[in-house]
């Protein structure tokens, strides 16, 4: 993984899911000398690979193992970082339909995990922000949600995870036009296909697909920017934004075997 390309201003940082994939990326990306990087992980040992990583690069690193579903330990995770500048709600899971009906527990868990997991973290951290003096840009903190261009399309091979990631992104966007009275600031990232363990099982086109590099980059970016909504790739997103305007009825004369395919195992980076 290429070392870091920009300057980024948030002295300390948080990030879910740093165990590979974007989050390790993202994790790589912001450590420079005089950073203070909490990471977190469900994988001890490529959670301490990727936390020994940024050390090397100068930042300053704490680690913390633990299942993003379990509210107390991820507010108490957040409450132990004493002030954060930048959030990065990263943790997530992915599984298809494999052509067939989703299985409740599958279900159940993506949403859990994508959207509930997500709020776990996030929740105390707002708490944590408003209690923090304003920055010289006005603001107090910022939260950055990893949802995903699926959020924009509802694609019957992957029903749950495209519904709870679209209620992330909604929720994130909606938050964020009060939350900015409050001096906080929420950006919902929409990135499109990455090259991480969570899309290795996929046997299907993966339009656009990028480097984790690269999307650590966008997303910072967007982030620094201020954009309350973070998508990329925009030819994808706009694919995605032209097929979600199409009829819903539209959905079920896809051809199954566009969606059939065997549903990956359980990916939890968080």
């Amino acid at each position: 993984m290429q070392g870091s390309k920009g300057t980024w201003p948030w002295p300390r940082a948080a990030i879910t899911g740093a165990s590979s994939g974007l989050g390790a990326a993202l994790a790589l990306e912001l450590a420079t000398p005089g950073r203070v990087l909490h990471l977190s992980g469900r994988d001890p040992a490529r959670l301490a690979d990727t936390a020994a990583a940024c050390r090397t690069r100068g930042a300053t690193v704490t680690e913390a193992a633990f299942d993003v579903r379990d509210a107390e330990a991820a507010a108490a995770w957040i409450r132990g970082t004493g002030g954060l500048d930048l959030l990065v709600a990263n943790a997530g899971t992915s599984a298809g339909t494999g052509g067939t009906r989703e299985a409740p527990d599958q279900v159940a868990r993506i949403f859990a995990v994508n959207l509930t997991g997500a709020l776990n973290t996030i929740m105390p951290a707002l708490d944590l922000m408003r209690a923090q003096p304003r920055g010289p840009d006005g603001v107090r903190g910022r939260v950055a949600a990893i949802a995903s261009i699926a959020a924009f399309t509802a694609s019957p091979g992957a029903p749950a995870y495209c519904a709870s990631k679209a209620a992330l992104q909604r929720w994130t966007e909606a938050t964020d036009a009060t939350a900015r009275a409050e001096g906080i600031r929420l950006h919902a990232v929409c990135p499109g296909f990455i090259r991480t363990p969570m899309t290795a099982p996929n046997t299907f086109p993966m339009p656009f697909l990028m480097e984790p590099v690269e999307a650590a980059r966008s997303t910072l970016e967007g982030v620094q920017k201020g954009r309350a909504r973070v998508v990329f790739p925009w030819p994808l997103y706009a694919a995605a934004r032209l097929a979600g305007a199409l009829p819903v009825s539209w959905l079920s004369r896809l051809p199954a075997k566009a969606d059939a395919r065997e549903p990956p195992p359980p990916q939890h980076p968080g």
